[in-house]
């Protein structure tokens, strides 16, 4: 099977470097393909290294997507629109386009820009946490999923879905269990409310000139605030689902998924995951101390694209959401 990643962040290495070792021919669509070598190295927590060779990277979809057999996206909001654009005059009819991450609005803008004959894909949530060690090179396998679940829209194309599930399920051996409907993946308490409920529950009090001595963990700190916050949010989001064709349970809620029944010990399991242990919040340096860094993907991502769509479709349904438009009205002034 022929597969070509488009976008080379911390996923995009890992999926790449990951799939190529057991085997696929693997090609990617960057626009830094000089930066790349040939043998990627996957460091995986049970301290093993794979090795993937990678068969091709180009920055012209046209070296790229014609062969492809699956297409997957590893790519932030503001980034896939324009890919699909350029990727559409490329595709063959039984290729399926897909994202790792389908909170972005993936399926809306794909359903917009790309044919009817187009199979499309995308994960409730990623399948690793991922981070680069030196870009091009090398990057670290920090967590895996026990499971995962994917959302599979055919429209006019012939695809069974039963089996690209179970193409996507041997790629990254983990059982994938198939949704109902794009909503299902497209709607997320994970980012889009995990990240944006601490940011507002960190900062939120922040003005121009306002220092830090330090760069605080962003799991490892977790507050119980940031966790009501958070508590507070998904429970307006699930207000919401159940106005929508979402099926019970296909998102679990952040209690459900975290283990937890209230906001201490909600605080306790984020403090335990060893896979969250030694990210930084985003912040960068200035002087002697540290201040929120806006244009950290936590911010450019999670507000406009994750967050917004979730805020967009409250209001669409008169949903009262206080919470969510507090914490989004917030992030959105800061961008």
């Amino acid at each position: 099977m022929n597969i070509c990643i488009c976008g080379g962040g911390n996923l995009g290495h890992v999926i790449t470097g990951y799939l190529a070792n057991k085997g696929y021919e693997v090609s990617m669509l960057t626009r830094q393909p000089t930066c790349w070598n040939h043998t990627l190295y996957i460091h995986t927590p049970e301290g093993k290294t794979l090795e993937g060779s990678i068969r091709q990277f180009s920055d012209s979809p046209v070296n790229v997507i014609p062969t492809a057999d699956i297409v997957l996206l590893c790519l932030p909001g503001y980034g896939i629109a324009d890919t699909l654009r350029a990727i559409r005059p490329y595709l063959q009819p039984h290729t399926a386009v897909g994202s790792v991450v389908s909170s972005t609005g993936f399926f809306f803008e794909a359903m917009k820009l790309l044919p009817e004959t187009t199979p499309l894909f995308g994960f409730q949530r990623v399948p690793f946490i991922a981070r680069v060690e030196e870009y091009g090179k090398s990057a670290h396998l920090l967590g895996y999923k026990s499971s995962l679940s994917v959302a599979i829209e055919t429209r006019k194309s012939s695809l069974n879905k039963e089996r690209l599930r179970d193409s996507l399920s041997e790629m990254f051996d983990t059982p994938v269990h198939l949704l109902a409907n794009h909503y299902e993946v497209s709607l997320t308490n994970s980012n889009p409310l995990l990240h944006t409920s601490r940011l507002y529950s960190m900062w939120h009090d922040w003005h121009e000139g306002m220092t830090y001595p330090t760069q605080n963990q962003f799991y490892s700190d977790w507050t119980d605030e940031a966790s009501q916050l958070l508590i507070d949010m998904d429970a307006e989001f699930f207000r919401l689902l159940h106005v929508l064709p979402v099926t019970p349970g296909a998102i679990p809620s952040v209690l459900d998924y975290y283990e937890s029944t209230d906001a201490a010990s909600l605080t306790k399991k984020l403090h335990s995951i060893e896979a969250f242990k030694g990210i930084l919040s985003p912040m960068k340096k200035v002087g002697d101390g540290f201040v929120p860094d806006f244009h950290s993907r936590y911010f450019t991502e999670d507000f406009p694209y994750g967050l917004a769509i979730i805020h967009r479709l409250m209001h669409e349904h008169h949903i009262p959401s206080p919470y969510i438009n507090k914490v989004y009205d917030w992030g959105m002034h800061l961008l």
